[in-house]
């Protein structure tokens, strides 16, 4: 393949035939993959992800009274300060999870590179598909199934504006498809799935937003 040919790509109509050709920027789509990057900005990604929602009650916090539970000598038994002791059924929890914030912050122009890194991976792939204008007549998943079988699509992640309503609603129901904004797209989600459709619009705003 010449130098030419490999900086564009057809863009297809919904039935999947070539209908014109975009150019495809090197520094967007032709930027080194570079493990280490995707590899960080995916981590980051799901630790951003995560709730931190966890929680247990320490020696303190369970129910229970402060008595001791028995004198100290003459019983026969261990010693014993309180029946919310962690060694005890129904005690305290010891360095327990508790709520806390899993997020953090990685450079943008990291985070930038790494979404380059995987968009160059799915071209190479040739995995990466651009339709001019993605219309579903209506909100049923039926009719957004038998659009992707006819571009024999198993497994894509969609991406077209919000506006587009009825693409959303029609794709929520079908495993292995999502659909996402553009400016919602994120490296896992490139990654996840195993082709990248973008509608044209939306194709060009995110070149505009990498380069």
């Amino acid at each position: 393949m010449s130098e030419e040919c490999a900086m564009k790509l057809q863009v297809l109509d919904k039935s999947g035939k070539p209908v014109q050709e975009v150019d495809l920027p090197e520094e967007v789509f032709f930027y080194p993959v570079k493990d280490h990057l995707i590899y960080e900005a995916v981590v980051n990604y799901l630790a951003n992800q995560r709730q931190g929602t966890a929680c247990t009650k320490n020696r303190g916090e369970v129910s229970g009274g402060g008595r001791k539970p028995w004198r100290q000598k003459g019983t026969g038994r261990a010693r014993a300060g309180s029946i919310r002791s962690p060694l005890w059924r129904h005690g305290g929890t010891v360095f327990g999870p508790k709520p806390r914030d899993y997020s953090y912050s990685i450079p943008k122009k990291a985070k930038k590179n790494a979404l380059k890194s995987a968009l160059s991976a799915k071209l190479a792939e040739n995995h990466l598909l651009i339709i001019d204008e993605i219309r579903i007549e209506e909100p049923k998943t039926k009719i957004a199934a038998s659009w992707l079988k006819s571009l024999n699509i198993d497994s894509a992640l969609i991406v077209d504006d919000r506006e587009n309503r009825n693409l959303y609603l029609a794709v929520r129901n079908i495993p292995e498809v999502k659909a996402v904004d553009d400016e919602n797209l994120n490296i896992y989600d490139v990654l996840r799935y195993r082709w990248l459709v973008f509608s044209q619009r939306s194709f060009n705003s995110l070149v505009e937003r990498l380069k």
